[in-house]
C-alpha cells in the first residue's frame, strides 16, 4: 500500500466519523450561542466540567455506536435500532420527528431574531424565509441539498474561530478574571458537580440524533483500537466549539445582556466592527438553513427507504405533503420563543433520545465489548 492510500485510508477509519457528526451537529448545537449559554454557560467559571461531561458522552456515545456496528455488521440506523430495541425502532423515528420539528422551530426563530437585530426585519421576515428555502431546498433534492451543505459547513466552522478569536484578542483577561474569582453569580446559588454533569449529559442527550447520519463510516473501522481513536477523534471535533463559545461567553460572564438574549453571539459581536455582525449573519442564517433542510430531508428519505421495501415508493406529493406539514409544526412552535424552546423543548428532547438510543446501547454494550 502506498503512503497516499493509507494516508487516505487511515483518514477515512479515524476523521471522518468526526467530520460527518461535527458537520450535523454545529447548526442545531451550537450556531446561536444559546445552546451553549443554557448548558453551561449560565454556570460561569463552573461550566467547564458541564463541557468535559460532553466530551466524554460525545465520545462514549460515539465508541458504543461503532462497536455496535462493527459486532453486528450493520451501517444504517433502522438495523441498528432493531438489534437494540427491536419493534421499538419505531419509537425512535417518533422522537426523531418531534425533535427534527423542534429543531427547526428554533431554526426559524433566531433566523427571525438574527434579520431583526441586523437589517430591523419583523421577527416574521426570518421565520418566513427559512421556511420558503427549506421547502424549497427539499424540492430541488440530494443533490443540492449536499453541495450547500458542504458548503456552509466549511463558512460556519471558518467564521466560528474568526468570531470566537476576535472575543478572545480583545477580552482575554476579562475570561480570566471570571476564572480567578470563580464568578458563578448569575444564578442565585453556585451549581453543584451533580448539576454541572447533569446538564453536559443533557446536551449530548438532545443531539444523539446527529449519530446515524455518520453510521456509513464505521464500515471501514476494523479494530476495538480503532474504535477508540475515532471516538476520541469525534468527541474532540464535537466539543471543541462547545468550548470555544463557552470561553467566549466567559468574557462578558455575568452580563444578563449577553446570557439573556435570544442569540448570545450578536451580543457579543455588537462591539466589533459591523463586517463580522454582517459574515454573522450571512453564515449563521445559511447554516440554520441547512440545519432545517437537512432535518426534514432525513426524515423523509427514511420513509422512502421504507416505503420502497413495502414496494409502495414514495410519491413527490407525498413529499411535499410531510415538509409542508413539519414547516407548519414549527413555524407555530417558533411562537414560543428560542429560548424556552431550548431550555425546555431541548431538554424534554434529550430524556426522549436518552430513552430510545443511548440506554439501549448502554445496556447491549456488555455483549458486544466481550468480543474483539
Amino acid at each position: 500500500m502506498s503512503n497516499t492510500s493509507f494516508a487516505s485510508s487511515a483518514f477515512k477509519r479515524l476523521f471522518l466519523p468526526g467530520i460527518i457528526l461535527q458537520s450535523v451537529l454545529i447548526g442545531g448545537g451550537y450556531a446561536t450561542g444559546r445552546e451553549i449559554v443554557e448548558y453551561g454557560g449560565k454556570y460561569g467559571a463552573g461550566g467547564w466540567i458541564s463541557g468535559l461531561a460532553i466530551f466524554f458522552g460525545f465520545s462514549l456515545i460515539a465508541f458504543l455506536s461503532m462497536e455496535a456496528s462493527r459486532y453486528w455488521k450493520v451501517y444504517d440506523y433502522k438495523s441498528l435500532l432493531k438489534k437494540l430495541i427491536g419493534p421499538g425502532w419505531i419509537a425512535y423515528e417518533i422522537v426523531y420527528l418531534l425533535l427534527a420539528v423542534l429543531i427547526i422551530a428554533v431554526m426559524a426563530s433566531a433566523a427571525g431574531e438574527i434579520l431583526n437585530q441586523t437589517l430591523n426585519f419583523n421577527n416574521w421576515v426570518g421565520v418566513l424565509l427559512i421556511t420558503v428555502m427549506v421547502g424549497f431546498l427539499n424540492y430541488k433534492g440530494e443533490e443540492m441539498i449536499a453541495k450547500l451543505e458542504t458548503i456552509g459547513s466549511i463558512a460556519l466552522f471558518i467564521a466560528y474561530f474568526i468570531f470566537t478569536f476576535s472575543v478572545f484578542g480583545s477580552k482575554g483577561d476579562a475570561i480570566l478574571q471570571t476564572f480567578r474569582d470563580w464568578n458563578t453569580s448569575y444564578l442565585p446559588e453556585p451549581p453543584g458537580l451533580g448539576i454541572l454533569l447533569w446538564t453536559g449529559i443533557l446536551y449530548v442527550g438532545y443531539n444523539l440524533a446527529v449519530y446515524p447520519a455518520s453510521f456509513f463510516t464505521f464500515r471501514d473501522i476494523h479494530s476495538r483500537k480503532e474504535s477508540v481513536i475515532a471516538a476520541i477523534i469525534s468527541g474532540l471535533l464535537m466539543t471543541i466549539p462547545w468550548f470555544l463559545t463557552y470561553f467566549a461567553i466567559m468574557a462578558f460572564y455575568p452580563d444578563k445582556n449577553v446570557l439573556e438574549s435570544s442569540v448570545p453571539w450578536l451580543q457579543m459581536l455588537k462591539e466589533f466592527h459591523p463586517i463580522l455582525i454582517a459574515i454573522f449573519g450571512v453564515v449563521v442564517g445559511w447554516t440554520l438553513i441547512e440545519t432545517a433542510t437537512g432535518m426534514i430531508h432525513a426524515f423523509i428519505s427514511r420513509i422512502e427507504t421504507e416505503a420502497n421495501e413495502q414496494g409502495t415508493p414514495l410519491k413527490k406529493i407525498t413529499k411535499a405533503y410531510i415538509s409542508f406539514a413539519a414547516l407548519i409544526a414549527s413555524l407555530i412552535l417558533a411562537q414560543v420563543g428560542i429560548i424556552d424552546l431550548v431550555a425546555k423543548g431541548y431538554t424534554i428532547m434529550a430524556y426522549a433520545m436518552i430513552a430510545v438510543y443511548a440506554v439501549p446501547l448502554l445496556i447491549f454494550s456488555g455483549k458486544f465489548l466481550r468480543e474483539k
